[in-house]
């Protein structure tokens, strides 16, 4: 029996659920995933609000404000991924609205973000940087989305 990717989907609360829910399925969201080429484990993406975004960004980042995206990749190997992948939903709320983007293309982007990360692509030197948004634009066109690189 081949190996199977799990996608768990929570929420900090109903508010953020109905929020995302109403910008893209969890079929949707699953699919979003799964175009990243994860193949089996388990990722868990997690939709909460600034509070406990700042929380976290804090406690494992040393960063006193709330964030996007955090990835935590717990297991990584050729066959297998275990990840948590936070998304603080008012920040890309608001990022969305400052770019000029709708908020499922934005949540589009930023979940094959955070999974590329749970895979080990980084963007800490330019090098890095030019791979993984090359990756995302690629991914996201053939989900039918813009490059998420031009005007922002």
């Amino acid at each position: 029996m081949p190996a199977k990717l799990m996608i768990d989907l929570q929420f900090a609360s109903p508010t953020l659920e109905s929020v995302v829910e109403k910008t893209a399925s969890a079929a949707l969201i699953k699919k979003w995933v799964k175009s990243t080429g994860a193949n089996s484990g388990l990722i868990t993406l997690r939709f909460v609000n600034a509070t406990e975004g700042k929380k976290l960004n804090a406690a494992f980042r040393q960063k006193d404000y709330a964030t996007n995206v955090l990835t935590f990749p717990y297991e990584r190997s050729k066959n297998s991924l275990t990840a948590d992948i936070i998304f603080c939903l008012p920040v890309i709320q608001k990022e969305a609205k400052e770019q000029g983007k709708t908020l499922k293309a934005h949540l589009a982007h930023l979940i094959i973000h955070g999974c590329l990360h749970a895979q080990g692509l980084d963007h800490e030197t330019d090098r890095e940087a030019k791979k993984m948004e090359a990756l995302e634009i690629k991914l996201l066109k053939v989900l039918g989305f813009a490059n998420p690189y031009l005007n922002t």
